[in-house]
Formats: C-alpha cells, sequence, structure tokens
C-alpha cells in the first residue's frame, strides 16, 4: 500500500511529532501544524531529533531527504493537498472537535481525516463532520518510533474503504493495525487504564513499593514494563483524563485514584516532567 503523497498532522508534541517522524521513514511529505510559532519551532525540534536518532541506532544511513520532507507552521491551510490528516491534540473533547471541524473544512473531499484520541468515541467526535464516512480513529503508541501497534478505530459510519486503506498505510509504517469497533477506551485505553489505575491504588494501599508491583507484571506476566513506570512514560496527566472519560462512560469502576490526581496536582506528571512515580534523569 503505498502512503499519501502529503500526510498533515496537527499536534507537535510528543505523539505528533512521533506520528511524523513514522510517516517521514516510510516516505511521506509531512506537514506538522502547531498553535503557534514557539510551538512549531518546539515541534520541528522534537522531529529532527527524533529522526536523529533513528541515525544512531543505524535505523537511517541518512537523515537529509526526510528532514527535507518536512515542513512545520502555524496555518491549518497546509492540509489543503494532503491525502490523510491526523488530529494529535491533547485529549481533550472539545479541542479535538474544534480541530478536527477546522482540518475537515480545508481537506480534499476524498482525503483521510483521523484521530489519535486514545479514548474519545469516534462517532462522538464525528458527529461535528460533514464527512463521517472518511474518519476514523488512528490510535498510536507512545513512544511512536519504538511502537509496532497502531489501533484503527471504526466509527458506525465509517467507509469499508477509509479502513482498508489504513490497514495499508500502517503496514507500510512497519506497524501492526489491530482493528476495533468504537468503544468507550477502545481495546487498549480500557484494559492499559485498568491495570494502571488498580497499580496506583495497590501502591496508594501500601501494598508494594513501585518497582516491586512493576516487576510482578514484568517477571510474572512477561510485560515487557509494569503499569506504573507505563504510567510514567504516558505522562500521569494523560493517564488522567483517560480514566476520567472511562468514569463518565463506563463507571465507577475506572475513577482515578486520589494519588494520581495528587501527583498530577503537584506537576509530577512522568518521563516528560521528570518525576512520576520513579525519578527520571535522562535528558527530556
Amino acid at each position: 500500500m503505498t502512503l499519501p503523497q502529503i500526510v498533515g498532522v496537527l499536534g507537535g508534541g510528543r505523539m505528533g511529532a512521533g506520528i511524523a517522524h513514522a510517516f517521514l521513514l516510510a516516505g511521506a511529505q509531512v506537514h506538522l501544524v502547531e498553535r503557534d510559532e514557539p510551538s512549531a519551532d518546539a515541534a520541528r525540534e522534537r522531529v529532527l531529533a527524533s529522526v536523529a536518532t533513528s541515525v544512531k541506532r543505524g535505523d537511517l544511513a541518512d537523515a537529509t531527504a526526510v528532514t527535507a520532507s518536512l515542513a512545520v507552521g502555524t496555518d491549518i491551510t497546509a492540509f489543503a493537498g494532503a491525502g490523510l490528516v491526523i488530529e494529535a491534540v491533547p485529549e481533550d473533547r472539545d479541542l479535538k472537535l474544534d480541530a478536527l471541524t477546522r482540518i475537515e473544512a480545508v481537506l480534499p473531499e476524498d482525503a483521510v481525516l483521523a484521530s489519535n484520541t486514545s479514548s474519545i468515541s469516534i462517532d462522538v467526535l464525528a458527529a461535528s463532520l460533514t464527512r463521517p464516512e472518511r474518519f476514523l480513529g488512528l490510535h498510536f503508541f507512545n513512544p511512536v518510533p519504538a511502537s509496532k501497534l497502531v489501533e484503527l478505530v471504526v466509527g458506525s459510519r465509517t467507509d469499508d474503504t477509509v479502513v482498508a486503506d489504513a490497514r495499508g498505510w500502517v503496514a507500510a509504517l512497519g506497524k501492526t493495525p489491530v482493528v476495533v469497533r468504537d468503544s468507550p477506551g477502545f481495546a487498549s485505553s480500557r484494559l492499559g487504564v485498568m491495570l494502571g489505575l488498580e497499580a496506583i491504588r495497590m501502591l496508594e494501599e501500601g501494598v508494594a513499593d513501585a518497582a516491586d508491583i512493576d516487576a510482578a507484571m514484568e517477571l510474572g506476566y512477561r510485560h515487557p514494563m509494569g503499569p506504573l513506570r507505563t504510567t510514567d512514560v504516558v505522562g500521569l496527566d494523560v493517564r488522567l483524563g483517560i480514566a476520567e472519560e472511562l468514569a463518565r462512560e463506563l463507571g465507577p469502576r475506572f475513577e482515578p485514584p486520589e494519588l494520581l490526581r495528587r501527583l498530577v496536582a503537584e506537576g509530577k506528571l512522568g518521563r516528560k516532567s521528570g518525576e512520576g512515580f520513579y525519578v527520571w534523569n535522562e535528558e527530556r
């Protein structure tokens, strides 16, 4: 499956930059749009740093052609020639609804629009669109360059040809697509957040310390990373937002523990802030 010649990404944070990186390495031209110039500059640096890491690891011989295919700016009309645009703004329903509506207004009618949402209903997001049949969820995982999974979330009005094309595009990135029906939290977030929340409750109750809780899942169940360390990597604020969304949709079993709320309020968001359930000393 050939990728669209131009792929757009709205939002250049950790996830958006990672998505841009993946499409650049697969040979697409990527137009990355941020809300203002400082954010655009920071997004460009994230992508370039990620590409440089790929060169160091031997995944890419030369960064010159790849970086030449990246355009970063603040004007959403940059998406006018794109065949696929992925919205990767923060996990806030109103913010995503506004972003998707603005993107669709400049897209060609045959383009595909996708959201990187990890928990918000695709049908809810599609309700504001004029072409919901060209819309689906493309849920990438952090860190995008290393993750092999992309969750394809199919809304009730998503066209079958869009799903087929999305499968092919994900495979062209060297990743594996899994297709799930639109439902709160889809498959990955629903299961992952539930495990993470229970691990936080265990830590809160003094059952064991963070390292031992994680080791129990890593060594006993062969998880590559324990639920608390995973929460640090994802971001405690991100996990809190998803848990709150799932609690609204699925009930109190997803109610966030007080410890999670407190750490987020203190600015301890995990790896990106330097501290969460662990202290992170690497360069951020």
